[in-house]
C-alpha cells in the first residue's frame, strides 16, 4: 500500500489498479506455507541489508529508531501533503 508501487493502494505509479492494471496479491494461506527456515533467512537477509544501509548513510541504529519516532509522527500528514503537491503538478 505504499507509493509508486504495484501494490494495493500504492498512489502513482505503472502499475495503478485505477489505470486498469491486474494486481494480484499472494494469498495469506500461501505465506502462511513458507517454511520456517525460510522466514527466518529473509529476516536475516533483511537485518543485514537494513544494517549495510545505515553504514552507508553513517546513521547509526538508534539514530534510525530516533528518525522512524519522529517520521511516524507525521507520516500521514506528509502523506497528504505528497497528495496535494502531486495534484498541483
Amino acid at each position: 500500500g505504499g507509493r509508486d508501487t504495484a501494490g494495493l493502494g500504492g498512489k502513482g505509479g505503472p502499475y495503478r489498479l485505477d489505470a486498469g492494471h491486474r494486481v494480484y496479491q499472494v494469498s495469506q494461506a500461501e505465506k502462511d506455507a513458507v517454511p520456517e527456515e525460510v522466514k527466518r533467512a529473509a529476516r536475516e537477509m533483511a537485518e543485514k541489508a537494513f544494517k549495510q544501509r545505515l553504514k552507508e548513510i553513517q546513521m547509526s541504529e538508534y539514530d534510525a529508531s530516533t528518525y522512524e519516532r519522529f517520521s511516524g509522527a507525521v507520516r500521514r500528514q506528509v502523506q497528504s501533503l505528497r497528495i496535494i503537491l502531486d495534484n498541483l503538478q
